[in-house]
């Protein structure tokens, strides 16, 4: 692990004469994800995305040898993606858009030769699959696309000039960020024949189409971890463990289970138990409190949850603009059935641990200021599929050998080696600060690579998304091209992030602009007092939450000579019913919007606009379903009748709340382009 004093050193040595890094290289980045490792523990498959002539991300299947060598593309249609081995290693089956708009389930030899459609579903979307043990079936979740919508029906609105029509709702639940609008059409699970490709739709009852499911080691049976409920969004906690008899279509209720969410679900090798994400009470997955690891008897219930001694939370997941990022748990089942691995992140790093069926101790296999993602296990367990990547390099496909106390990660590729290798690459230095009631909040800096002691720099202060999230050790594109531009960037962890225990994440629950925002100010004065900050030129900037607490410290304080901010929360009035999830009533935050608003207007930045002097960028999407666009109109609006320096930047309806990590690339470009540009011109 690199000490503090080495990465101080290394930060101020001379520039390598390397060229910086600009906006323009994410043109070149390579980008991989989903390793998936044979059952023989010889190969790995994974995706590979790299952006294409025409504005396009092409992604391909590749493959490369567990124990070292040249990584070989092995599809090139340019729209495959999510691999995954029979469970014999003869053949691998995958999602290809390759005939748009009808995505399909491909199988292609392991050996090669040319890929072949299994599936045959109307237009829609594919959400998840998985093969049964015996290689006779694949389970697959698919929503079709209502009828009124598709491509046929649009191109035939075109040509009679007819109008599109009106959205008849009669569910709150008919939208999702970066998936759209899909009104009443729900996920549902069909069970495909290998050898015919015939398929049959067995369950359809879930209420917002976020089932997960499993097959028991004899492929005789699925569970499935589901919301019933007729009023699902308002009760997203509601979920059951089913078991559905795949002969029959018979289903079943797992008995004795706690109220709660139930996520990835997942038979262990012998069946006689089924582990799944999930807390007890009224929260959804997607909360403050911990998500737990929890194992059941899947005829008899009888829940316990094996990580609930300890305080890590299954959703800790770090933030990047390179990488697929997975907001969901990631865990596997030892080959015996003994014990579970588990992707815990922790202190801005992402590891891998074990623990027993027992509930023992939690135990890290992985250390240091790493990044890892978990894919698959070999079939005898010696072998896992990993990325990697860390401060100075986005992620790379490695295997991890399998110890009981540790596992040994290699790398296997280097597909950004090269361009990385002529770029000059600014690295991290980790700070810890203390705040005034105690709390101890970590912070990393980011120097420019030219950095030269004796000078003063302008900062820019980064502040992560969620809030329920966390900055990591990982690369980051928007942080490297900000230092090779000059600028010390900072970004840390205050309250309200995962990664450092439930009270840290719990502490601004109901309450925004409030511990967060002391967090913030503490670590505003630790940038002031660095001697080669210049604290006349600070910058804030933020996307999401990020974006609310960017603007609540405009509006609270005047320390920053301008700021962005980058579809953002302004008032959470409006917020509450202009989301794709709306804000249930006495449950994140007191009160309501309309009766008993007192607490969420108390906490909504556009309230102390009246006292903003910065001159602030406002950036948003106006395809954003997660923070609707008048969100960023209020802000803009606000500033501009108060004569507040203002530019707003809108992106189309094509874009969404992802833009910075998935938009368009040439997008994405026009917005690091924007912020280059509002930062040369204030700071």
């Amino acid at each position: 692990m690199m000490t503090a004093v080495t990465a101080s050193r290394k930060s101020v040595r001379k520039s390598s004469g390397r060229r910086r890094i600009t906006p323009e290289d994410l043109l070149r980045l390579h980008f991989v994800c989903d390793p998936q490792i044979s059952p023989d523990g010889g190969t790995i498959v994974f995706v590979k995305k790299h952006v294409g002539d025409k504005n396009e991300y092409v992604s391909n299947l590749w493959l490369v040898a567990a124990s070292g060598g040249e990584p070989r593309q092995f599809t090139s249609s340019g729209k495959d993606s999510v691999p995954r081995w029979s469970p014999a290693g003869d053949r691998i089956a995958f999602v290809s858009g390759r005939h748009k708009p009808k995505p399909q389930v491909y199988t292609i030899s392991a050996g090669g030769g040319e890929a072949v459609a299994l599936t045959a579903f109307p237009e829609g979307w594919i959400g998840s699959f998985k093969w049964s043990p015996d290689g006779k079936l694949i389970a697959v979740s698919f929503r079709e696309q209502d009828p009124e919508w598709t491509d046929e029906a649009k191109k035939k609105r075109k040509d009679d000039g007819s109008s599109d029509p009106p959205r008849v709702l009669d569910d709150i639940w008919y939208r999702l960020d970066g998936d759209g609008y899909f009104n009443a059409q729900r996920y549902h699970l069909y069970l495909v024949d290998v050898a015919s490709g015939n398929h049959r739709k067995v369950y359809t009852r879930d209420a917002l189409g976020f089932f997960s499911f499993d097959f028991s080691p004899d492929s005789k049976r699925l569970v499935i971890g589901t919301n019933r409920d007729r009023r699902a969004l308002m009760k997203d906690w509601n979920d059951d463990l089913l078991l559905l008899e795949v002969g029959t279509g018979k289903l079943k209720a797992i008995p004795n289970l706690p109220r709660g969410p139930k996520d990835s679900v997942c038979f262990s090798p012998r069946g006689d138990l089924v582990a799944y994400a999930g807390r007890e009470g009224g929260d959804d997955v997607y909360g403050t409190e911990n998500l737990e690891l929890w194992v059941c008897d899947p005829v008899k219930g009888r829940a316990r949850s094996l990580t609930g001694g300890g305080d890590y939370c299954l959703l800790a997941i770090a933030l990047s603009d390179v990488a697929d990022v997975v907001f969901g748990p990631t865990f596997r089942w030892s080959p015996d059935g003994g014990r579970l691995y588990v992707q815990l992140g922790w202190h801005g790093e992402s590891h891998i641990a074990s623990i027993g069926t027992g509930g023992d101790r939690v135990t890290f296999l992985t250390s240091g200021p790493i990044m890892l993602q978990m894919g698959n296990l070999s079939t005898d367990g010696k072998r896992m599929a990993l990325l990697t990547s860390h401060t100075a390099a986005p992620d790379e496909v490695a295997v991890g050998e399998v110890a009981p106390r540790s596992i040994e990660v290699r790398v296997l590729t280097s597909f950004n080696k090269s361009l990385l290798g002529e770029r000059d690459v600014a690295k991290i230095q980790s700070h810890w600060v203390k705040v005034a009631d105690g709390t101890r909040v970590q912070l990393w800096v980011m120097r420019p690579p030219a950095f030269k002691p004796g000078r003063r720099y302008p900062l820019i202060l980064e502040i992560h998304g969620g809030p329920h999230a966390q900055y990591g050790v990982g690369f980051f594109h928007e942080f490297q091209v900000l230092a090779a531009a000059g600028y010390v960037v900072l970004f840390s962890n205050p309250r309200g992030s995962k990664g450092y225990g439930r009270d840290h994440c719990a502490a601004i629950r109901g309450s925004w602009g409030g511990a967060d925002w002391q967090d913030i100010q503490a670590v505003i004065e630790f940038a002031k007092s660095r001697p080669y900050v210049n604290s006349a030129r600070l910058g804030i900037m933020g996307g999401s939450y990020g974006g609310y607490m960017t603007n609540w410290a405009i509006g609270h304080c005047h320390d920053f000579a301008a700021a962005i901010t980058d579809r953002c929360v302004s008032n959470l009035l409006s917020m509450a019913g202009s989301s794709d999830f709306p804000d249930r009533p006495d449950h994140y935050w007191p009160g309501n919007p309309w009766d008993r608003a007192e607490t969420r207007w108390a906490q909504s930045p556009i309230r102390y606009f009246n006292k903003v002097k910065t001159p602030t960028l406002v950036i948003h999407s106006e395809g954003d379903l997660r923070c609707n666009i008048e969100q960023a109109e209020q802000v803009f609006t606000s500033l501009m009748v108060r004569g507040v320096p203002t530019r707003f930047v809108r992106y189309p309806r094509s874009t969404s709340h992802g833009l910075s990590r998935g938009g368009p690339p040439d997008t994405r470009l026009h917005r690091l382009r924007q912020i280059l540009e509002w930062w040369k011109e204030y700071l």
